[in-house]
């Protein structure tokens, strides 16, 4: 089931209560969380966490609050993770690099995060038919192919913003619907296709806005 009248800010924030969960899992003697405390550990309001979690359902009671596990294993299900799913990455430059890395450590520490990395892609010859940490990199051309055969789900996108168009279109024809772009560049895509950005550039400008300025 999909909640499509949910916005997508809910969406972004279902993930920050999971990780509190999922660091409270590891706790024996915590069973119950208020959504005070959860609220407190995401970052948000009480108020925001009881109206958020409302949208899937009534998960906790009143004066006592929610039970970590039974709420944990719920948003696992709200936001597909139940099973593994396969992700894709194209750009293995630096930052793809570093971005597999990451990847493989959040999956290998987290049992929630069953978003396993299945695919590396790159347009460079000299790096397709290499590996980056036992990850194969194939050519641009073979992501048809990878995406049927691993069933990928969801791309990343670590390429060049010249690039970036060219590599979205090729998943969104292999059926990719999901993607993550780090390329500093706007991609144009069907309403069917859900495009999330991280524009370090942009992040770093904003920033700099709040530090302060030298005294005279």
């Amino acid at each position: 089931m999909r909640w499509n009248k949910i916005s997508d800010a809910v969406i972004r924030r279902l993930p920050l209560y999971l990780r509190v969960l999922d660091e409270l899992a590891n706790e024996q003697d915590v069973t119950l969380i208020s959504s005070q405390e959860l609220g407190v550990k995401a970052g948000v309001g009480p108020a925001l966490v009881r109206k958020d979690l409302a949208w899937f359902g009534e998960f906790g009671k009143q004066g006592v609050g929610y039970e970590v596990g039974f709420l944990r294993n719920e948003l696992r299900k709200i936001l597909n993770l139940e099973q593994e799913m396969a992700v894709a990455l194209a750009g293995v430059g630096s930052l793809g690099e570093a971005l597999v890395r990451y990847h493989l450590k959040r999956y290998a520490d987290n049992d929630s995060f069953n978003l396993r990395l299945a695919a590396l892609f790159d347009s460079d010859p000299a790096k397709v038919g290499t590996s980056v940490e036992g990850i194969p990199i194939s050519s641009l051309e073979e992501i048809p192919r990878k995406v049927a055969e691993e069933q990928i789900r969801i791309a990343v996108l670590a390429v060049p913003a010249d690039a970036a168009q060219d590599v979205a279109n090729r998943f969104i024809r292999a059926g990719v619907n999901c993607l993550l772009n780090y390329a500093p560049v706007k991609l144009m895509a069907p309403d069917t296709v859900q495009v999330a950005s991280v524009d370090l550039s942009l992040e770093l400008q904003r920033l700099a806005y709040y530090v302060p300025k030298p005294a005279n």
